[in-house]
């Protein structure tokens, strides 16, 4: 009786299951409904396994090119900074030294494979030593370290059966890679895992990954599906180039002229001939009196929405702004891209935190040691520099933020001069201020004596004399009574 007093739509809801989406299947609308949209599916296509397939796209598609390129090139565009109780000149010694033995121009070659293929490995050559052995930091001395070899996945293999046990981040990682015979270097030898910085493309689920041979997938295999569609586009664009202007003539009894042949078809094609050699803008068409001729104009519009659209995907597929992948704002979007492009920069920054900083920061242990032949100091460690480069007003701005800054931490004492150096001489890698500071005008404030109570840069104290911390003192030789004298101060003339 209560259930019959209850209304009609609280009755239907207690007796029908509901699920998330939405069927009509007297319309046919909705997933699972007899209709086209519900028979489409995700297939798998792992073009990723195809190496030939993607060096083939890499080559010819500039698309394809710029997809692989741009972010590898923009995650190791401005290379870090170094932190730590690191000298100045400590600091430049480094940055030579990663550029003689091109430590950048290699991460950045292994970043790219590893989008191209799925993975890439580059190997820390540390002469001397095995490379199938694990590497020890402290074992690396001065002049040891000579630079990094990328090797692609296509030629090194993993030890699936092998791997690390231990309890950390690389646990499940392959102990060794074995590089077959014909690579590059290190023809049929056995790297251990500590002496490669590893890179994956697009990270993929376990089982995938096992698929994969404990790789990633190429950053083109997403977009696979978009980049076909965006070339066949452009060429097909560039075909309709040759149909934009047709010309149509048309003559009497032509198909009995074109079955008799003879002398019949032969004067048609020099009628032809004629008139395609004096038409045009000057000259005049020549054509009997029952025959017409027309031409035909083709218009293309449409046809750059059309691009528009797919290179938007394209854009969306692989994160990077249309000004940025395209190298300048499409036809039709105006304005300020700057929030785009910050908004790349960030998930840039995210990628270099998330797949560098552990090996980078390795590769600079190796390079410190390699470089000055001792360990570097306990709190040694890397920050990447901002990809948004300051102008040259702000940089000024900054340059005067810092010279302040440094100033009154110099006056107050909280910082030598020889301190205070150091520090704008740092700035400089940011502003271009102070780069001129050497390493003799700061070996010669160290040998400054320290500054006595009441001279610039001194500690705020109590003055000898007996004087509170600032207070005036009268000067006993002032016989007129002048005006006070602080303490330490010279008495001019």
């Amino acid at each position: 009786m209560a259930r019959r007093n209850q209304p009609r739509a609280q009755r239907r809801s207690e007796g029908t299951p509901t699920s998330d989406s939405f069927q009509n299947l007297a319309t046919r609308t909705g997933l699972g409904a007899p209709n086209i949209n519900a028979a489409s599916q995700y297939a798998f296509s792992p073009v990723s396994r195809n190496r030939i397939q993607m060096e083939y796209a890499y080559r010819s598609s500039w698309i394809a090119g710029q997809a692989v390129d741009t972010v590898a090139e923009d995650m190791t565009r401005e290379g870090i900074e170094l932190k730590g109780d690191i000298k100045p000149d400590e600091m430049e010694e480094l940055e030579r030294q990663a550029g003689v033995l091109r430590i950048w121009d290699a991460i950045c070659e292994n970043v790219k494979w590893a989008r191209l293929y799925g993975g890439s490995i580059a190997v820390m050559l540390i002469d001397g030593q095995d490379i199938s052995t694990p590497l020890v930091p402290d074992t690396v001395t001065k002049g040891q370290f000579k630079g990094l070899l990328v090797l692609d996945r296509w030629v090194v293999q993993p030890t699936l059966q092998d791997v690390i046990t231990t309890f950390g981040p690389e646990m499940g990682r392959p102990r060794f890679y074995d590089v077959v015979a014909d690579a590059a270097g290190l023809q049929a030898m056995r790297i251990h895992h500590t002496r490669v910085v590893r890179m994956d493309g697009v990270d993929l689920p376990y089982w995938q990954r096992i698929a994969e041979n404990g790789w990633g997938q190429s950053v083109l295999e997403r977009l696979w599906d978009r980049l076909i569609p965006f070339d066949s586009a452009t060429e097909g664009a560039a075909q309709l180039v040759y149909k934009a202007h047709l010309r149509t003539y048309k003559v009497k009894g032509l198909r009995e002229i074109i079955s008799s042949g003879g002398k019949a078809f032969e004067g048609l094609v020099k009628q032809i001939d004629m008139i395609r050699k004096y038409q045009s803008n000057e000259g005049m068409t020549l054509m009997d009196a029952e025959d017409e001729f027309e031409a035909h104009s083709y218009t293309f519009s449409g046809l750059t929405d059309v691009l528009m659209q797919f290179g938007q995907q394209i854009s969306g597929a692989l994160s990077i702004p249309l000004v940025r992948l395209f190298g300048q704002a499409p036809a039709g979007l105006s304005g300020n891209h700057e929030g785009e492009i910050r908004n790349y920069y960030d998930g840039v920054k995210e990628q270099q935190e998330k797949k560098l900083r552990t090996g980078v920061r390795s590769v600079y242990d190796v390079l410190y040691r390699s470089t000055f032949g001792n360990a570097p100091p306990e709190n040694f460690d890397i920050d990447f520099r901002p990809l948004w480069q300051m102008g040259d007003e702000q940089k000024a701005n900054v340059a005067v933020q810092v010279t302040s800054a440094v100033s009154q931490a110099h006056d107050s004492g909280l910082i030598s001069r020889a301190t205070a150096l150091k520090e704008l001489r740092q700035s400089g890698q940011k502003t271009g201020v102070f780069t001129n500071i050497t390493d003799e005008d700061i070996e010669e404030a160290e040998d400054e004596p320290p500054p006595v109570p009441g001279e610039l840069g001194a500690v705020p104290g109590e003055d000898p004399a007996g004087g509170g911390p600032g207070e005036e003192q009268a000067d006993p030789e002032n016989e007129e009574g002048g005006a006070p004298v602080r303490p330490g101060a010279q008495k001019a003339g």
